[in-house]
Order: structure tokens, then sequence, then C-alpha cells
């Protein structure tokens, strides 16, 4: 599962939205398949530019990103690079391409079910369901040391009552 950062969850959130309000959605093109889609939110290159870029490489986002070289294959390269530094693995990219993570689809609303990579409709609950999953997985490594808090408000507390004039 990808690494649960804040630009992630906001990218996934993104491409949900922006394929809910109507963009352009095709599984067999590279720019504006389901990782077409999450790139363009990502990287902010348009559908056609990342569909030039892909066709350098060979075949579907799956075989991309395991294919790919980090040193030769540039404007390539950047996109995958783009796409690991917000949290995603060449693994990640397979799934969302395919919608098919099971941690994703155990949480989907209504229950566990197989969505269909070509439906806009699967991608855009898909990719809302991974945002939440991951938001979850983020919040859940937030610690707070209430004790720290609280001696924080207590000296706090305690400055409010001796303020200090600064000239």
């Amino acid at each position: 599962m990808a690494q649960p950062t804040i630009e992630l969850i906001d990218a996934l959130r993104l491409t949900a939205k922006n394929l809910s309000n109507g963009a352009y959605h095709s599984w067999g093109h590279h720019g504006a398949c389901n990782c077409g889609n999450l790139v363009q939110s990502v990287t902010k290159f348009t559908k056609d530019e990342i569909l030039e870029y892909a066709h350098d490489g060979a075949g579907e986002w799956t075989e991309l990103a395991i294919d790919f070289c980090p040193i030769t294959n540039a404007p390539l390269a950047l996109i995958f690079h783009k796409l690991e530094e917000i949290g995603l693995t060449p693994t990640d990219i397979h799934h969302i391409e395919y919608l098919s993570d099971n941690e994703v689809l155990n949480n989907l609303p209504g229950g566990k079910r197989w969505l269909k990579r070509n439906i806009k409709e699967d991608a855009v609950v898909y990719f809302e369901t991974f945002a939440n999953v991951l938001e979850d997985k983020l919040l859940q490594g937030i610690k707070i040391d209430m004790g720290d808090i609280w001696q924080k408000s207590k000296v706090a507390r305690k400055r409010e009552n001796f303020p200090v004039e600064i000239c």
C-alpha cells in the first residue's frame, strides 16, 4: 500500500473531483485512463502531453511503471518520480489502473465489490476510498502526548498571570 502522504491524499481527491466534474476518462488512453487522470492532478500535464510521453515507453501504465529507467527515460521518468515522491510504488500504479487493491476494495462504501477499470464512476469511488484509507492511516500515525499538552497549557496559564512587558 502507498505511503500515506497529504500530497497523495489531495491528488486522489482532486482526481475524483475532476472525474466527477466531467474530466475526460478513457481507459485505453494513457493520458485519460485512471493513472493518466491521476498524473494530470499530480503534474499538471495535459492528457495529450501524458499520451506523448507514455508513447515513448512500451505498453500500459502497469508495464511502464515496472520498466521505466529513471536515468534515461525523461520526461516519463519525471512522471514516475512525481508519483513516487507523493508516496506511490509501481504496484500502487498497477492497482490504480485496474482498481484492484484489496485494502481499498474492502473499504468501499457499501462493502467489498469488484470495480470495472473502464467505468468512470468506479474510478471516482476508488480514488475517494483510496484517499480515505490513506487518511485513516495517516491519522493513526499521529501520536498526541496529552501530558506534554497539559504541561504546556499550565506554563501558558502562568505566563498570563505574570505578563512580561517587552520594550
